[in-house]
């Protein structure tokens, strides 16, 4: 996915099963976020950060939506833990994360495995990519900030 793309209609179901679409946020714009896992220090860091903006961020026209590949289960007890005001897609056969380019071979400590890259697209009022927020440039504390600042 490339800035200037439209973004799939179906995005994927939530924490409640429930299907996400794109026209689900037509006339806002949505902060789709593609993290890692729940429950890890810089996801929830990322996440605490998009809740404790949350008010500014529908002020300025912003809906957030995150996206991984733990099950509804997991997203729920994240939401639940951290008090997280928007839902998470539940990515778990890999639709959306292979859609938006986000998978792919990862390392750590020398270990080669597949995993999400942390990534942040902004999608228009249009429903069309505006802005990408590439894993080299998201800042989990300061998460927020970087999408309103620019």
């Amino acid at each position: 996915m490339n800035i200037g793309d439209k973004a799939p209609e179906i995005l994927g179901r939530d924490e409640n099963g429930k299907e996400i679409r794109l026209s689900d946020f037509h006339g806002k714009k949505l902060v789709l976020y593609f993290y890692p896992k729940d429950m890890t220090s810089g996801c929830t860091a990322q996440a605490c950060n998009l809740r404790d903006n949350y008010g500014e961020l529908q002020a300025q026209g912003f809906e957030v939506l995150g996206v991984s590949v733990q099950d509804e289960k997991s997203h729920t007890k994240f939401i639940e833990k951290n008090n997280l005001p928007f839902h998470l897609i539940a990515d778990t056969d890999l639709t959306l994360n292979q859609a938006f380019g986000t998978w792919g071979e990862k390392s750590m400590y020398g270990r080669k495995y597949f995993g999400t890259f942390r990534t942040t697209f902004i999608i228009n009022e249009e429903g069309i990519v505006e802005r990408i927020i590439t894993p080299k440039q998201v800042k989990t504390k300061e998460h927020a900030k970087q999408i309103l600042g620019a």
